[in-house]
């Protein structure tokens, strides 16, 4: 009796224990990121008071201070009052609008799981024009900051042009999914715009949590180890909640895979060589390379790992469609590493950047690039199955027509 489980001890005392399912999980995430949105809506709507009104209260800023130190903060901020003034109005709009679409985001997926159409489609029009006119603030502010002037270098500035783009991007096709009746397509373009949306308080958490694991960095060299994994985090985000919502095992016109085996194993190699030569010029700057090094492998690894689990686990299970899905975006992922790679070679040789600045920037794009290919092959990968679909179904007989008589 004693080595009874606590879960056996209460069926016998007659007390119903559900286990944690996989739509427990997607109750506990849902809320979670809904929690974390509310949350962050009006500290993001209220960021930019103190720099148009001197004096005026600062919420976020009180509460990092509170949860690292003033100090941390105060250093990380005296750099930013010339930037943002010069572009106020345009980061005021960005910031106030950004808050808007925290709270847009979660009513949007409320009423797409409630199937409420009417009420979707009215917040969707105005999540998407809130995008662009939130973006349209972003752009100004990075089009009229120089990147070097940025907060924590050139590197930040490329990272923030990379989201800027992929969100503006994502709710398009979003949109013109919407519009031609692709219900899973258009799902799967606004989770991953909103999933880019989310790099705004996930970043935040980060600079109030990271210090704790590494004391004594100022904001600047936790902005960077944050950029590491940022966009992997949103677009992996994304990824496992597009998977979550579809419950399909499979799609009419699937056929074959268009992640073979092949296609797979030269993806993981050149994946393990451009990861090999990431880590190789990471190591080259010591502590601060190896920290950067870190901040980007372990999760790498992890959404690795995930993914083949799905993938193997949807081959078990005979579903081949989540399988064909998992399978593109881990290839995807596996070529991040040779994208980061290239793009590292183009900002030092192209654009001019330092080498450690040019590997920052590269290696923190990378992750979010891929995703957003692999969400168009997948995009493509259904359309290709609708047309094989609808070249295979039959004619319509034709419908015979009255004999007129002859006068």
């Amino acid at each position: 009796m004693a080595g009874r489980t606590g879960t056996g001890a209460a069926r016998e005392r007659g007390v119903v224990v559900r286990p944690w399912t996989s739509s427990t999980w997607r109750r506990v995430a849902t809320v979670a990121v809904t929690a974390v949105c509310v949350g962050y809506a009006p500290l993001a709507m209220t960021e930019l008071w103190p720099y148009a009104r001197p004096g005026a209260p600062a919420f976020g800023e009180s509460l990092l201070a509170h949860a690292v130190s003033p100090r941390y903060v105060a250093d990380a901020l005296a750099t930013r009052v010339a930037p943002y003034r010069h572009s106020l109005i345009p980061m005021i709009v960005h910031s106030v609008l950004g808050g808007l679409l925290m709270l847009l985001g979660p009513a949007q997926l409320l009423t797409a799981t409630r199937r409420r159409s009417r009420p979707h489609r009215g917040l969707g029009i105005l999540f998407a024009v809130t995008v662009y006119a939130s973006m349209a603030g972003a752009g100004l502010y990075l089009a009229r900051t120089a990147p070097r002037d940025a907060f924590s270098g050139a590197a930040f500035w490329i990272v923030l042009a990379t989201i800027l783009v992929g969100t503006v991007l994502s709710v398009t096709f979003g949109i013109l999914a919407a519009v031609a009746g692709l219900p899973d397509l258009h799902q799967r373009w606004m989770l991953l715009c909103y999933g880019f949306l989310l790099t705004a308080p996930l970043l935040r958490l980060e600079w109030g949590t990271l210090p704790a694991v590494l004391p004594g960095l100022p904001m600047t060299e936790i902005n960077r180890v944050a950029l590491m994994h940022l966009g992997s985090l949103v677009v992996f985000g994304a990824l496992l909640a597009s998977r979550a919502r579809d419950r399909r095992d499979t799609v009419d016109g699937l056929g074959r895979s268009w992640a073979p085996l092949p296609v797979t194993a030269t993806a993981h190699l050149a994946a393990a060589a451009a990861l090999v030569w990431i880590a190789r010029a990471f190591s080259a700057y010591g502590t601060a390379g190896r920290r950067l090094l870190v901040a980007y492998l372990v999760p790498y690894a992890v959404a690795y790992a995930v993914m083949v689990f799905g993938a193997r686990r949807a081959a078990r299970q005979a579903r081949p469609w989540a399988r064909e899905e998992w399978r593109i975006h881990l290839t995807g992922l596996c070529l991040a590493p040779v994208v980061s790679a290239g793009a590292v070679v183009f900002f030092e040789h192209s654009l001019g950047l330092a080498r450690f600045t040019a590997l920052t920037a590269g290696v923190a794009i990378g992750c979010g690039l891929t995703a957003f290919g692999a969400t168009q092959v997948v995009s493509l990968r259904l359309l290709y199955a609708r047309e094989v679909r609808r070249r295979s179904a039959p004619a319509p007989l034709p419908v015979a027509r009255a004999a007129t008589p002859v006068s």
